[in-house]
């Protein structure tokens, strides 16, 4: 099940250490699982770091995906929370992109997929639950390339970090969880999360 892409349309002038990190995994996650991940719509003033460009099958482009797909537009999947139906082991079949919108981490959603939706790509949900951008593309690799269905991922649901002994906080989004029983997160995220945690989520994407 090789030759799968995963793109996300990268919405924002500036990439911040949360979206960093997520990125980062992604690109080596497909990579392990013999995918390539893309940056789309990538502003030429926008300095992507060396660690990422660095990852074998990883591309950034200034294109936005209709430009780049407008000749096969029916080979892209839209990961969409408002589309009516679930992402399954049988589009993997159907569908050679799957694309993702934006900083699906927003908390509370902002619709950004809409933006991509007006440009009539198929869409697919991935269940009712808010996930990080990294999880929502681990997810919908376990289902197109492992053919495990949605609903046989282990996940855990706004997982509790422990900040110090007399502080924690809650995570707003769905994790497929480690074999460990944690929830899996980028390297470095609970770091970022600690550190940050005086500020809002909003300082972080």
């Amino acid at each position: 099940m090789a030759g799968k892409t995963y793109i996300v349309e990268h919405l924002d002038e500036e990439l911040g250490p949360w979206s960093e990190l997520e990125y980062l995994t992604i690109a080596k996650e497909s990579n392990q699982a013999g995918a390539k991940f893309c940056l789309s719509s990538i502003p030429p003033s926008l300095t992507l770091p060396e660690a990422l460009k660095t990852v074998p099958g990883f591309t950034a482009d200034g294109r936005s995906v209709e430009t780049l797909y407008a000749d096969n537009k029916s080979r892209v999947c839209l990961l969409d929370p408002a589309a009516t139906k679930e992402l399954s082991p049988e589009d993997g079949e159907t569908f050679d992109v799957f694309l993702f919108g934006g900083i699906l981490g927003d908390d509370p959603p902002r619709d950004r997929t809409s933006e991509l939706r007006k440009k009539g790509f198929e869409g697919r949900r991935l269940g009712p639950k808010q996930m990080t951008t990294d999880t929502a593309v681990r997810v919908t690799r376990l289902i197109v390339q492992e053919k495990i269905p949605l609903d046989k991922i282990p996940y855990v649901d706004n997982p509790e970090l422990r900040i110090n002994k007399n502080e924690s906080t809650e995570m707003p989004f769905r994790y497929v969880k480690g074999e460990n029983g944690q929830p899996i997160m980028p390297d470095g995220m609970v770091e970022l999360i600690k550190k940050d945690s005086e500020k809002g989520f909003g300082d972080l994407f």
